[in-house]
């Protein structure tokens, strides 16, 4: 059965409605009357959706959307494909913030239980038998969870979740905008689902940009006490099946882990990231966002590339450089301190 989602739509609106909400304006030649129903990435839009550019890297994805209206800046409108309409704006992140909080009202706040709700147990989830609620765990309202999981004190499992067979959702950890595996382990105080960081920063001040995603946890991933993962801001955030992750990481919004990655603790991985399979992270090590890491490629502790890792490879430093270049870098380095060093340097005086 396909999951209904966790954010309901308010739609459909006129795309001149939507222009209104999102001060923008429709491009000349274009039926205001056309009606938008969602908001989707360029890359998965259709005819009833809309969609947005706000970095130059998704340019080749503008001119082959079949989205319904794109919110561009007027630079970028002649790029669009015939069938898409153009939405003028000069800040199409605002814009795009303005558009989802019109058509998804509801996400701009958490939902983790029914309205009015009292016990800890919604009477709409679904528990297959053999499930164990530990004392002071809440689970919400049309959550589904397999039999032999385990949902330690003070847990919570938010609205329409679902977690999967013999998992361990361990004590105090919280569960949102979620669906999991099996044989997943979330140690103490995990966080899993909440906003991704999004604000359209401006003179303003900042716009809170909704995040109407969820994260998708694959079977026997194991994550460590107070690591949190952001749900997608409109795609998903994706942990590969079997990938190990330790204490303290942040993974952002639309982030893609691969399958068995290994990322050691106080690491940080930015929003649209994407690791290939059995990527390992020391620990501290950060990425910034909408970089590629290939498979099997290795980052060293306190390491942080600033662009796509190749395969196979194994970096250091900041910014990250093969491992190789950095050893004869700090060599050379090295030479070049003795060499320059005064004989008073060595001296008390």
């Amino acid at each position: 059965m396909e999951h209904p989602g966790f954010f309901e739509t308010a739609g459909p609106f006129t795309l001149e409605a939507v222009a209104r909400a999102t001060e923008s304006q429709v491009a000349p030649g274009v039926d205001g009357q056309r009606m938008i129903c969602h908001v989707r990435p360029l890359s998965d839009a259709g005819p009833s959706d809309l969609s947005f550019l706000d970095n130059k890297k998704y340019l080749q994805q503008l001119a082959t959307t079949k989205a319904a209206a794109c919110l561009v800046q007027p630079a970028f409108a002649d790029r669009l494909p015939a069938g898409s309409a153009a939405l003028l704006t000069k800040s199409t992140y605002r814009g795009f913030a303005l558009a989802l909080a019109l058509i998804y009202p509801t996400s701009l706040r958490p939902r983790v239980c029914a309205p009015g709700a009292r016990s800890a147990v919604d009477p709409t989830a679904r528990l297959e038998e053999g499930v164990e609620v530990q004392p002071g765990a809440v689970i919400g309202a049309e959550a589904v969870i397999g039999r032999g999981t385990v949902v330690a004190a003070g847990a919570v499992i938010g609205y329409r979740c679902t977690i999967g067979r013999d998992c361990f959702i361990g004590p105090c950890a919280t569960v949102t905008h979620a669906l999991i595996g099996d044989r997943v382990i979330l140690h103490a105080g995990v966080r899993i689902g909440q906003d991704g960081f999004g604000f359209a920063m401006g003179a303003r001040g900042h716009l809170k940009v909704p995040q109407i995603g969820r994260v998708i946890i694959q079977d026997d991933v194991e994550i460590g006490a107070n690591s949190a993962v952001d749900r997608g801001a409109l795609k998903d955030t994706v942990i590969g099946e079997g990938t190990k992750i330790d204490n303290l990481v942040q993974i952002g919004h639309n982030a893609i882990i691969g399958r068995h990655c290994v990322i050691v603790g106080q690491c940080g991985i930015s929003g649209s990231t994407e690791l290939s399979d059995f990527v390992v992270m020391g620990g501290q090590a950060g990425i910034v966002g909408h970089v590629k890491v290939g498979k099997g490629a290795q980052i060293a502790g306190a390491s942080h590339p600033k662009d796509d890792v190749p395969a196979g490879a194994r970096v250091i430093g900041t910014p990250a450089k093969p491992i190789r270049q950095w050893m004869k870098e700090q060599l050379t380095l090295s030479k070049l301190a003795a060499s320059s060093k005064s004989p008073a340097a060595d001296t008390d005086e």
